[in-house]
């Protein structure tokens, strides 16, 4: 039986406890089909020492920097305890020195505002990256070497990966799941914590915006409309007939409301439909693409390739159960 996957959450002076738990309760809700579990987490400081939270209560962690060289991933939530940080000034020299023992090839992960300990630490430096949309100015003035992106809720560049705020962490988390495990897990899991197992859009529909007047129009109704309707043409004509708008005006609310244009969301969708068919059903791959909207299998193949890096038939490899792979075509 393959050991668990083991994380490591780095507990730095001034942690908000809610990020500080994300790991652990999404994590840890995951298990096989035996009921074994398939992450390790432990929290550590890096001198494993306590550490004062910003709640004001102190954490006591599991271990030291010693979990950081055995981990195969190591997270990082926030710290409100270095505002050095905000000025590109360096990090701690525990801090330092328990970073430099993470592994080569170890998987790195930021919530929110830990960004700026990888950012901080060089780690980040010509990688595209998020964090809270309220720093972005800040941040890219600290660390311009950084590709930041501040409209999206997670940034996943393979062993790297970034979250913005809070309740992004959690979507980061059960990301992480899809991308190990598969749908079903990240379903399950999100299931336990009681949360959605995928949010659309992106920070974008967060930032503090003048309220709109309660006479104007919303997408939310054609949104939840196009999910039951994706195996179907939808064109922006038709997607602004339904929302009662202009062409012009629903494009304009629609990127408003989610973060991204119509074309990019409904790409999106119709992408999660299709990785949860390849996993859950043995339809062939020409069906598959029908069913999620792409029109033909060819088309599918394209845009997972450009998603993921992969082709249908190697992603249903990869993630369905045993009993379905080889199936379909």
């Amino acid at each position: 039986m393959p050991r668990p996957h083991r994380i490591a959450v780095l507990a730095l002076p001034g942690v908000p406890p809610f990020e500080l738990g994300i790991p652990s309760r999404v994590f840890g809700s995951v298990q096989d089909a035996e009921g074994r579990p398939l992450y390790e987490v432990t929290v550590c400081t890096a001198d494993g020492a306590p550490v004062l939270s910003d709640a004001g209560f102190t954490v006591q962690p599991a271990a030291g920097p010693e979990a950081l060289a055995a981990a195969d991933t190591v997270i990082v939530p926030p710290t409100h305890a270095m505002p050095e940080l905000g000025l590109g000034g360096p990090l701690p020299a525990d801090v330092t020195a328990a970073i430099a023992r993470i592994r080569p090839g170890t998987r790195l992960v930021s919530i929110c505002t830990g960004s700026y300990v990888l950012a901080a630490a060089g780690l980040l430096d010509g990688r595209p990256a998020t964090t809270h949309w309220n720093l972005a100015p800040e941040f890219r003035r600290a660390y311009p070497r950084v590709k930041l992106d501040e409209e999206v809720l997670f940034v996943d560049d393979g062993d790297v990966l970034t979250s913005a705020g809070v309740a992004a962490g959690v979507d980061l988390c059960l990301h992480m799941i899809r991308r190990d495990h598969g749908a079903a897990a990240a379903n399950r899991a999100a299931r336990m914590c009681v949360v959605p197992p995928w949010r659309d859009g992106g920070q974008a529909q967060y930032i503090d915006r003048p309220v709109p007047e309660p006479t104007v129009a919303s997408t939310t109704d054609t949104r939840a409309w196009a999910l039951e309707h994706l195996g179907e043409p939808l064109s922006l004509a038709r997607l602004a007939e339904h929302a009662r708008m202009s062409l012009r005006s629903f494009t304009r609310r629609f990127r408003d409301e989610v973060g991204m244009t119509p074309v990019q969301w409904l790409t999106a969708q119709r992408l999660e439909l299709a990785k949860q068919l390849l996993e859950t059903t043995d339809l062939p791959i020409d069906l598959v693409a029908h069913r999620a909207g792409f029109g033909s299998a060819n088309s599918l193949r394209a845009h997972m390739r450009t998603a993921f890096g992969v082709s249908p038939a190697a992603y249903r490899r990869t993630f369905s159960p045993h009993d379905l792979v080889g199936t379909g075509s």
